[in-house]
């Protein structure tokens, strides 16, 4: 992540303890550290990272004049004159402080350090378990996506029997009524009926959840802001409070449009005619998580603005030279750890024998990497097949809905000329 993307800023004011005054200027938040500008000189009077925070409390300065205070080794800071309202700024602020915590790579500058002297082969461990993870929530989605056209298909199979129940009632009625064997076509029907309603119990299968993380929830307002969760399911998204109360459900078909604002802040709306849209924004430091499921879910609903666009390009880029240099790199690094003694080629500088040596995968690393490669091939094999039997499913439900039709019509056609 780009540690000087901003994630948001207010206009505040900060208490400059060597002047003993207070400096109106812009209290700035990123993914790792807290800044505050002053507005009159431009001069970066705060910043430090999130991970060094000991304590953020609300209290009154000259027990009046409502402030929020933040206490970082040893040092208190005291901010005043907060917009939208103390409230809203004390829990963004307390939410990414909360994750960065909780983070594993929260670890501050001992991390950060430790992150630039990785090997390649974490580098590639790192790159295979992300591309494991999102294949894993791929499969997800498959799998509920399945579990839906098999209960489309019990639907039409239902549908069917209830066209032969009709089919058998319109027979009957359009036989005279001396017609002897009328008595024996209402049997049929009833003796079926138990088995159609246990059919319809047993299709209904408990949903399952793809993630689920902690978010900032605005809704109409600004000043409107409370923590809350959100949940994403292969059927839509969830939105609760803090009690795991729902606030709102959205299903697939009711999302309208998703924004992403930036790669922490997205906007949900559905539209209505005659009356406000439903719209919330959600704000989270593991928001960079549940984006991309809700690309995969919503590919023709989202939309990138400015922000998140700039950031996307700033970040692929490296990412895709960095692949690139890795899987370039990658065979010969394995044949190093396969082949350890092979002696050095002729001519080559001392600096550049020391940087192979570096960029050397471990044992341990290449075992991983393969146990991930395995995986990642039985996930896209599984993937593969489910694909297939989807394909199959989806080819049945078209001619099923066809047939369904025509005896749909035609039996409208028949109890018209009845009427």
């Amino acid at each position: 992540m780009n540690e000087d993307l901003r994630i948001h800023s207010w206009p505040c004011s900060y208490y400059l303890d060597t002047n003993k005054q207070w400096v109106s200027g812009r209290l700035s938040l990123t993914p790792v550290a807290i800044k505050f500008t002053a507005d009159k000189t431009g001069e970066l009077l705060v910043n430090f990272h999130l991970s060094s925070i000991s304590e953020i409390k609300k209290e009154s300065s000259n027990i009046i004049f409502s402030s929020l205070t933040i206490l970082e080794k040893n040092t208190k800071h005291w901010f005043s004159s907060l917009q939208p309202s103390r409230n809203v700024v004390f829990n963004i602020l307390e939410h990414f402080w909360r994750e960065q915590l909780l983070s594993s790579q929260g670890g501050g500058a001992e991390a950060a350090a430790a992150a630039l002297q990785s090997t390649k082969g974490k580098e590639l461990t790192g790159l295979l378990a992300g591309s494991q993870k999102r294949l894993e929530d791929t499969a997800k989605v498959l799998h509920y996506q399945g579990e839906q056209f098999d209960n489309i298909m019990k639907g039409l199979n239902k549908i069917e029997g209830d066209m032969d129940v009709a089919d058998r009632l319109l027979t009957e009625l359009e036989s005279p009524s001396w017609w002897p064997f009328s008595s024996k076509l209402w049997k049929a029907p009833l003796e079926a009926k138990p088995k159609e309603t246990a059919t319809v119990s047993d299709s209904k299968n408990q949903e399952g959840i793809i993630i689920r993380i902690p978010v900032i929830i605005t809704h109409r307002t600004d000043s409107n802001v409370k923590p809350g969760k959100l949940t994403l399911f292969a059927s839509g998204l969830e939105i609760s409070d803090c009690n795991s109360q729902v606030i709102h459900r959205f299903e697939s078909k009711e999302v309208d449009d998703i924004r992403v604002h930036t790669p922490y802040e997205i906007s949900v709306r559905q539209r209505f005619i005659g009356k406000p849209d439903t719209s919330y924004k959600l704000l989270s430091a593991r928001m960079p998580e549940a984006i991309p499921i809700l690309e995969m879910q919503f590919s023709k609903k989202i939309q990138f603005l400015e922000d998140a666009l700039g950031f996307a390009g700033a970040t692929k880029s490296p990412q895709v030279d960095l692949g690139t240099s890795i899987w370039q790199a990658a065979t010969g690094l394995l044949g190093g750890v396969v082949q350890p003694g092979s002696p050095a080629k002729e001519g080559m500088d001392n600096d550049q024998v020391q940087l192979q040596k570096h960029e050397k995968v471990s044992q341990e690393e290449a075992k991983e990497l393969k146990q991930i490669l395995k995986k990642l091939k039985g996930l896209a094999l599984e993937t593969e097949a489910e694909l297939e039997r989807q394909d199959e499913a989806l080819d049945s439900i078209t001619t099923s809905v066809d047939r369904a039709t025509l005896n749909i019509d035609k039996q409208n056609r028949r109890m018209k000329k009845l009427t």
